[in-house]
Formats: C-alpha cells, sequence, structure tokens
C-alpha cells in the first residue's frame, strides 16, 4: 500500500503512481514533462518517488513554476534526476553501500548522481546539493521496475 492504495507488481510505475493519493503532485509533473511513456517503457527503472508532502517542502511557488509549459525541460531534468536504470531493491541498495562503507554512488537518468546512505539499517539518498531525503516506503515491486517512496524533493548541483 502507498498513499492509501494498493500496488501491484503487474502494472507499471505511471499506473500505479495515479492510484496513491500521496503522488498527484508527482504523476501531474511526469504528465507536464511528458514522461508518462519513458515511464511505462520497457525498463526496470529504479524511481525514487517525492511525496505531495515533499513537494510541499520546496519554497512557495516552486512546483507551479515548474509545471508551467515554458519550463518544461527544467521540469524533466528534476524528474528524471529521481529515476535510475536498472531494478535496485532496498537489499541491493544496502549491499552496495555496505562495500562502500556506508555509502554507493548511483547515476541518474538526467546524467547527475545521487548517493545511497545506510545508516544501522536506514537507506537515505543525498543529492548533488548535500540534502538528503528518507527512504519511507522501500520496494514497491513495479511491472517495470522498483519504486522507493522519499519524504523530500532531490536536486541535482
Amino acid at each position: 500500500m502507498v498513499g492509501g492504495a494498493a500496488m501491484y507488481p503487474s502494472k507499471d510505475i505511471v499506473a500505479n503512481a495515479m492510484n496513491s493519493k500521496d503522488h498527484t503532485t508527482l504523476v501531474a509533473a511526469v504528465k507536464a514533462a511528458g514522461l508518462v511513456e519513458t515511464l511505462q517503457g520497457k525498463g526496470p527503472f529504479t524511481v525514487f518517488a517525492p511525496t505531495n508532502a515533499a513537494f510541499a517542502k520546496l519554497p512557495a511557488g516552486t512546483v507551479d513554476n515548474l509545471l508551467r509549459a515554458e519550463n518544461k525541460d527544467t521540469l524533466k531534468k528534476v524528474l528524471t534526476y529521481h529515476v535510475v536504470a536498472g531494478r535496485h531493491d532496498a537489499q541491493a541498495l544496502m549491499a552496495k553501500a555496505k562495500k562502500s562503507d556506508g555509502k554507493t554512488e548511483l547515476a541518474t537518468v538526467s546524467g547527475g548522481k545521487l548517493w545511497v546512505i545506510l545508516t544501522g539499517d536506514t537507506l537515505s539518498l543525498r543529492d548533488g546539493k548535500g540534502m538528503d531525503a528518507a527512504i519511507t516506503t522501500a520496494d514497491v515491486a513495479q511491472s517495470n521496475g522498483v519504486i522507493h517512496v522519499i519524504d523530500t524533493v532531490v536536486m541535482s548541483k
């Protein structure tokens, strides 16, 4: 269950996200950026999916500004920074981090880098600006990848 809705491993990332009441901002942004077809593609993809509350942490007006048609390229870059090629479940992320003293680097689809931080048994992300996002729900299986719900919108440098 994510956002009060069942997540079905037989459905793709977009279909499942559309059912989550906690991800309406993300779904609107994916549509505005023209990424629906991409995220419905074969993949596999690992998506670090910010909740509506995560988007609400951004400075006032940021989301509305990003959703404007003239900012489509910027929005696409922000969203694809949350996507990593391949299926990276929590167990794999933990194993990679353990091999690297608790921190492992991931290349995002946007061309940026994210770092997975392991603290005890807890995974979080660190973005290009040095900000951290907690992974609040890990391993939401999709037909074309996996979603990890995060509590903060991550940003590249």
